[in-house]
């Protein structure tokens, strides 16, 4: 069990949306005090009270990985990653050390099925093992379909949910 706290990082209450207050991607909550913590923290939302990024629950992640060093928030979803980059920064996740281990999270992705997508305000990147594929805004109703090649991603689009079938 990790030990870590937010401590002075609030960089996940800028790049995630939450619901509950319509916040959007990409600007600070109105009730974070940047660098400092939720000014309404004991009455916080409840997606707020059960979010943890990656960087608080796994310990192989090092503090360069902190997100308010980094400028990326990392959370996992149904089938992957998601490395959230701040938007005041889109490029720190193609910065090293985060470029090259980004990348080898995908080698691996592409042989376990699992996705590594970067997120830059609205935007979403889909990391494959041999290239990037910009897809632009995915809004919530649609998803990312990979097109594969045996376990290597050679394709990727955006469709509506509802036009996937299983």
């Amino acid at each position: 069990m990790s030990t870590r706290a937010c401590g002075n990082c609030t960089l996940c209450c800028k790049v995630m949306a939450i619901e509950q207050l319509e916040k959007p991607v990409g600007r600070w909550c109105p009730h974070c005090n940047p660098g400092r913590g939720c000014l309404v923290y004991a009455e916080r939302p409840g997606e707020c009270q059960s979010f943890s990024c990656m960087w608080l629950v796994n310990e192989l992640l090092d503090e360069r990985w902190k997100p308010n060093r980094s400028k990326l928030v990392l959370t996992t979803s149904d089938d992957g990653i998601e490395v959230r980059c701040d938007p005041g920064f889109p490029d720190a996740w193609r910065k090293e050390p985060f470029g090259s281990e980004i990348r080898q999270w995908a080698i691996s992705g592409d042989a376990h099925d699992v996705t590594v997508v970067v997120i830059v305000g609205q935007k979403m990147i889909l990391i494959a093992s041999e290239r990037e594929f910009d897809l632009g805004i995915v809004r919530p109703d649609e998803r990312i379909v990979r097109e594969l090649e045996g376990t290597r991603v050679i394709g990727a689009s955006v469709v509506k949910a509802n036009e996937i079938r299983d």
